[in-house]
């Protein structure tokens, strides 16, 4: 992807239009700014020391902020709290202070969209075979040393090429696709907060349903009010050590549990996932820990993915991990209690399916992330007549 320069994007507008087809690979959908948008609406700065402080066209004020005494703002979306004077950018990169207002610059500019089959999510128990409309901005309140999209997530919204889609271009697109859901996703939602909460608003107006894939480091205040709209959620519980967290990600654990907790209480369907990080998360006794963790307060019954670690960005050095360790999680999770365990990253592993927890038989058969079995009647194992957790129409 081409990163252009402030003065490139914001004034001259050059070198848009190659790499914006490239990101955004949705046919008949595709749309990118206009260069005559980027210098009528898109003039001065929003960076201290720059002159004059002005918010571009894809700007909203903030939904969740304190004013402060000088002018000076508190984000409130998310555990990092950023303070900021005016000129300043948050953590997540994505929101500043012009004159004593926070404002998002990532509202109806995503860099990635695309549309996937929900088992790419990955969603296992939620409407299979469905196809989901997914998009994600520039930005992350996480600083994960193995990003697998550090090119956006670690990106600020001027840095990437993006197309415009405000929220109910976004839902009329979903519809004309014939998808089912919109996922906020790729990057990091919580980020985009404004943008994702809006476009929400408008996919249930036109009765689509929204799938939040995140790290889930948000407040709780503002996820309630996001819960109010979702339908499902695929959190990413990186690792059960807040030390971990802390040396591997630039995050804590403790917020990342309270959000499961959340999504459990508000009936939203939840689906975790924990990529397994050689030297860092590869440990069976952590495996434990979390497992009787997710049963004591969420339950047996939220699906739980092992994702296998691809070597990327400042972790370039580890191996992937062996896929002995991702099925050795997956039988520990079994035993301890945890209904459905998976084994992700890793196509045609039996670790992929899904078995009856009362007969253990196959359910459904996955190759990659399509389906080639399916014995489900309804919620019921076709076998035995168990309820199957998950939301399957």
């Amino acid at each position: 992807m081409k990163t252009l320069s402030r003065r490139q994007f914001l004034i001259d507008g050059t070198g848009w239009v190659a790499s914006c087809a490239a990101a955004v690979a949705l046919g008949p959908f595709t749309a990118c700014v206009s260069r005559a948008w980027a210098q009528e609406d898109v003039s001065g700065s929003v960076f201290k020391g720059d002159g004059p402080k002005q918010v571009w066209k894809w700007s909203r004020e903030g939904y969740n902020y304190q004013s402060l005494d000088e002018n000076r703002v508190a984000c409130l979306i998310c555990p990092n709290h950023c303070v900021l004077s005016p000129g300043d950018r948050s953590v997540c990169r994505s929101k500043v202070n012009v004159d004593g207002k926070l404002y998002s610059l990532t509202y109806g500019n995503p860099c990635a969209v695309h549309i996937d089959p929900i088992e790419k999510k990955p969603l296992y128990h939620f409407a299979p075979r469905s196809k989901s409309f997914s998009l994600g901005t520039a930005g992350c309140n996480f600083r994960c040393l193995n990003c697998q999209n550090w090119e956006i997530s670690q990106a600020k919204p001027h840095e990437v090429q993006h197309r415009e889609l405000f929220p109910a271009d976004v839902a009329g697109s979903a519809k004309q696709a014939g998808c089912h859901s919109i996922a906020y996703t790729y990057s990091e939602p919580v980020t985009f907060y404004e943008y994702m909460l809006d476009t929400a608003q408008a996919a249930r107006a036109a009765g689509l349903c929204n799938v939040l894939i995140s790290n889930g480091y948000i407040n709780r205040g503002p996820l309630i009010d996001l819960c109010r709209l979702l339908d499902a959620a695929n959190i990413n519980l990186k690792a059960y050590s807040d030390a971990i967290y802390r040396k591997l990600n630039g995050g804590r654990l403790a917020p990342v549990l309270a959000t499961l907790k959340t999504l459990h209480e508000q009936g939203v369907h939840l689906e975790i996932t924990n990529l397994v990080v050689p030297t860092y998360v590869d440990d069976e006794d952590l495996v434990r820990r979390m497992c009787t963790w997710i049963l004591k307060e969420v339950g047996p019954d939220h699906p739980l993915h092992f994702l296998r670690f691809h070597p990327l960005y400042k972790l370039d050095r580890l191996p992937p991990t062996p896929v002995s360790t991702l099925a050795r999680f997956r039988e520990i999770a079994v035993a301890e209690g945890i209904r459905y365990a998976y084994v992700g990253n890793v196509p045609n592993h039996e670790g992929n399916h899904t078995y009856c927890h009362h007969c253990r038989k196959l359910l459904i058969a996955r190759a990659g992330y399509f389906i080639r079995e399916y014995h489900l009647t309804g919620k019921q194992c076709e076998f035995c007549g168990s309820v199957i957790p998950g939301i399957w129409t």
